[in-house]
């Protein structure tokens, strides 16, 4: 470009060849001069504008104030010339800041270029928003930048910009970016081809689940997945192997992410994350001569570490873990000792026991005095997270003695820690009184104000404590060289509690009066200010150094500060006043316990550790620190990952003596465990449509039959093939492709709405793709736990053309769970006359009839008989009635006993079904599943 622009090259090369300062600046005022008024006349073309504002350029690079070209840079972006579209965008992103005025000029300009064919054009218009970003901006073009990241059509470079660009307005600019809505569309694109579009726009997603945990629920599997063909099936190209290594830059995100999410209860995503952890370190056991291959892998192990320590603190990944952390702390190399404390003090500050950690404390206190101030740092964090009481005295003291010498940047962290471990491990209220004043003693300048604060309610709210402190706070005070700190403790402590030793020797009202005294004239008027309150409290309690006191006041009368003065002037009058010592006695009551309250040292410490990028998933501090997180996770299962989690109502098991008269019910046929597998369901491929109503009723059949149709549409198929036995159950969900193109980014996610009464999970992870006119099975593992009234959800989502989202009902109720029982006729009706009242369910509604008005008694034989309650035969005198029993079968609550009865009136078109359990609860389920397909449908008016 510069060969091409013979000014602009001139221009550079005299610049260049200035001698001096003044020179320089001489060249540039006439360059700009020159440009100034051929931007006045006008009449320039496309190649004499871009000249002109590449100088500008050069010169604002050079650091010299521009106050012209910015229009002309702004007409550039409209040019059909690749050269003078750049210098144009160039222009803009240095010029412009996010707030100019220019900016609304152009966004018009950007967004065709984002809506251009041209590849490059769309390049430069997201590399002009991600570095301008400003709000207006990031308001107008959002969702074009968002619309080109989807787009089937956007090359890989393209979308690799565009996922980039919407991380950039996102961290600026959060509320312009509806991420809930974008959730699905955008985790899709993990499934890319090209491991660059994954990286970038797990990096997007990673930004938007911290913060919307549930609509970015799915990316879970979709990580699981990727780091399963990376670490496991080595699906990835050549290209992205960093010294053979696969994409360890990606492997970090995805281990990130994870950590953003409770553990997932899906046995199968936990086996293979456990698979992929495994495989981590031990590929990572030894290190190689090659340093660049040790730093990807190290940086993949130390992430698989820190996920393994979220998952299962306990588990066997984490004891291998510690070990190899053990060797880390002592490495070499400052890297890694550097990550092996910093995620040793995550392993502390997550673990139930501390004994793994504890056997290296030596090491760990020596990394204290390393040469690095980024080791020394995350060691005094391990050490923060692993004290407790056994060693919290060697610990504080460790820490004392550095205190002295440490780096002046470490100190004030450092003093928060030392108060807060004191504190919360004290052992006894002396050691903590001389732990804190040692600690104000000896950090001086570094001490804030929280931390004498602490002291001060401390001491006041343990009255078994004020004495011993008032003493050890006059020895201190007794140093030839006290801060300020230190005397403000004093001063409050003295002035309360100072009569408590006053009678002690050394420590008479008017040593004590002198000491502290003596100390005034160093400090500063607010520290004078609390001494001056300390002495009107002696004016109460120690009447014979009053003179001395009211001296003092004096003096303070005439000084020039004026809160000082108002001070002095009242306590004089206060302590002049004759024969009235009730009124000062009032006045100088001694401080009452404080309230109760949260620490403000802990609250300082974590405004130290604000998050500047991705958010931690832990605190140091140890495991009582990260309880509160632990607590406020989410606890919502959706078997890839976790939905929302619900309080289900225990049924009613009634009288003891009813339930175990149905309980212990022979059942039909032994129980035994379910086949590995179900057959092939064969599902019609051919064009038809279905209607809403379809699927509704596709769900009612399927509640009493084993297979059938659950959705389709013009896309794809969904059926159902299902086996229950007892409690436990599979499901076979058959997903068909009905078009002539692979349904791409597929994505299959479970929702149940109560976890701790249904658990559903895949046997395996989802496909990504299903090929075209084709289907796939996925296998479902089922648990009945509790008695549950909602049937989970099948949320799938793909790409055809345009991106779709189903969520469908599967039929997994209550009554797939039923065993049948058989009973003769005495036992029922003693069993029916045994139940009643709130454990009876009954309803009577229209039935349907044949085509030539009879009862459909085959009908009603079959939906009985599909919810798995046995029609017993010959109960009823009536042929048209039909009678059923079975058992409820559940892992925690055990068995439930359910009777049934159900009386068709052909005359009057209506049924009456009566359901009576050992549980009114499962009674009324019941009674609405077999209900519904029975019942007539309603005339149209």
């Amino acid at each position: 470009m510069a060969t091409s622009m013979r000014g602009l090259t001139q221009f550079i090369a005299d610049i260049r060849g200035a001698r001096v300062k003044e020179l320089e600046e001489k060249r540039i005022n006439k360059e700009m001069a020159n440009i100034r008024k051929k931007f006045k006349d006008g009449n320039l073309d496309g190649y004499q504008k871009k000249k002109y504002v590449a100088k500008i350029i050069f010169t604002y690079i050079l650091g010299y104030k521009v106050d012209v070209g910015h229009m002309e840079a702004v007409n550039l972006i409209s040019s059909s010339k690749y050269s003078e579209k750049q210098i144009g965008y160039l222009a803009v992103t240095l010029l412009m800041h996010e707030n100019s005025d220019f900016l609304r000029l152009v966004v018009n300009s950007i967004r065709k270029d984002l809506d251009s064919n041209n590849e490059v054009d769309n390049c430069l218009a997201l590399h002009a928003i991600a570095n301008v970003g400003g709000s207006e901006m990031a308001e107008a073009l959002a969702e074009d930048v968002h619309r080109l990241l989807i787009s089937p059509t956007s090359q890989s470079f393209v979308k690799k910009k565009a996922a980039l660009t919407l991380l950039r307005l996102y961290r600026k600019h959060p509320e312009v970016i509806p991420a809930a809505e974008w959730a699905l569309r955008i985790v899709s694109i993990m499934d890319d081809q090209d491991l660059g579009v994954v990286i970038c726009v797990t990096s997007l997603v990673m930004a938007l689940a911290q913060d919307n945990l549930d609509a970015f629920a799915v990316c879970y599997t979709k990580a699981v997945d990727r780091l399963q063909r990376l670490v496991i099936e080595h699906e990835y190209s050549a290209t992205y192997a960093y010294y053979k290594v696969p994409s360890p830059w990606l492997q970090v995100k995805l281990l990130r992410l994870l950590q953003y999410y409770p553990p997932s209860e899906d046995p199968t995503l936990s086996n293979i994350l456990h698979q992929v952890l495994q495989t981590i370190m031990n590929n990572c056991a030894e290190p190689t001569r090659n340093i660049q291959h040790n730093n990807a892998q190290h940086a993949v192990l130390f992430e698989a570490i820190s996920l393994a320590i979220h998952l299962d603190t306990n588990s066997p990944l984490v004891g291998t873990a510690a070990v190899l952390l053990a060797r880390f702390i002592s490495s070499k190399e400052t890297n890694v000792r550097y990550l092996g404390l910093d995620t040793m003090a995550h392993l502390a500050a997550r673990a139930d026991s501390l004994e793994p950690i504890k056997k290296h404390q030596n090491t760990i206190i020596l990394s204290l005095r390393d040469k690095d101030i980024s080791v020394r740092r995350r060691a005094l964090d391990l050490l923060y997270s692993m004290c407790d009481v056994d060693n919290s005295e060697l610990i504080v003291g460790e820490l004392l003695r550095y205190l002295r010498v440490a780096d002046y940047a470490l100190r004030e962290e450092m003093v928060l820690k030392i108060a807060i471990l004191t504190e919360k491990y004290a052992n006894s209220y002396k050691w903590y009184v001389d732990m804190i004043l040692q600690l104000i003693s000896t950090a001086g300048e570094h001490v804030g104000e929280e931390v004498w604060y602490r002291v001060v309610q401390i001491v006041t709210n343990t009255e078994d404590l004020q004495e011993y402190a008032a003493k050890a706070v006059f020895e201190h005070l007794r140093a030839p060289s006290t801060h300020e700190s230190l005397v403000k403790v004093g001063g409050y402590i003295l002035g309360e509690y100072g009569h408590l030793i006053a009678n002690d020797p050394g420590y008479s009202p008017l040593e004590q009066f002198q000491l502290l005294h003596s100390k005034s004239q160093f400090c500063v008027a607010a520290t004078r200010a609390i001494l001056l309150s300390t002495y009107i409290k002696w004016v109460n309690v120690f009447p014979e150094i009053k003179p001395q006191l009211l001296n003092i006041f004096e003096r303070y009368r005439h000084v020039l500060d004026s809160e000082l003065q108002q001070r002095a002037c009242e306590f004089y009058a206060l302590a002049s006043r004759p024969d009235d010592d009730e009124f000062i006695q009032n006045i100088c009551e001694e401080m009452p316990p404080f309230p109760p309250r949260a620490s403000a040292l802990l609250g300082s410490l974590n405004r130290k550790h604000v998050d500047a990028g991705d958010k931690r998933t832990w605190v140091h501090g140890g495991k009582e620190a990260n309880l509160e997180r632990e607590a406020t996770k989410r606890k919502t299962l959706m078997v890839n990952v976790t939905g929302n989690d619900s309080t289900v109502t225990s049924p009613n098991t009634g009288n003891q003596d009813i339930m175990s008269s149905l309980a212990g019910l022979n059942l039909s046929s032994p129980s035994t465990n379910l086949p590995p597998s179900i057959p092939l369901l064969e599902i019609d491929k051919g064009p038809r449509l279905t209607a809403g109503t379809n699927v509704e009723r596709w769900f009612d059949k399927l509640t009493y039959t084993a297979e059938g149709v659950l959705y389709e549409d013009v896309q794809i198929q969904v059926g159902i093939k299902s086996r229950y036995q007892g409690h436990i159950g599979q499901v076979a969900v058959y997903l068909g492709n009905k078009v002539d193109a692979p349904l791409t980014s597929f994505t299959a996610a479970l929702h149940v709405d109560n976890p701790e009464a249904l658990s559903v999970s895949f046997a395996r992870i989802p496909p990504n793709v299903i090929a075209q006119r084709s289907q796939t099975q996925q296998l479902l593992h089922v648990e009945c736990k509790k008695l549950f009234t909602k049937p989970p959800i099948l949320t799938v989502s793909f790409l055809a053309g345009s991106h779709q989202t189903i969520s469908i009902r599967l039929p997994i109720v209550i009554t797939k769970f039923f065993e049948h029982v058989k009973l003769g006729q005495s036992d029922f009706f003693e069993r029916w006359k045994l139940i009643g009242g709130d454990r009876e369910a009954q309803v009577v509604f229209p039935i349907a009839l044949t085509g030539a008005g009879q009862l459909d008694l085959t009908k009603n034989r079959q939906v009985i008989s599909g919810h798995r309650l046995n029609i017993l035969e010959e109960i009823d005198p009536n042929p048209n009635n039909l009678v059923a029993a079975g058992v409820l079968h559940m892992s925690v609550e055990g068995k439930v006993g359910c009777l049934l009865r159900l009386e068709p009136n052909r005359e009057a078109k209506l049924c009456r079904l009566t359901v009576r359990s050992t549980s009114g609860d499962v009674a009324t389920e019941v009674q609405k599943l077999v209900q519904k397909p029975l019942m007539a449908a309603p005339q149209a008016s």
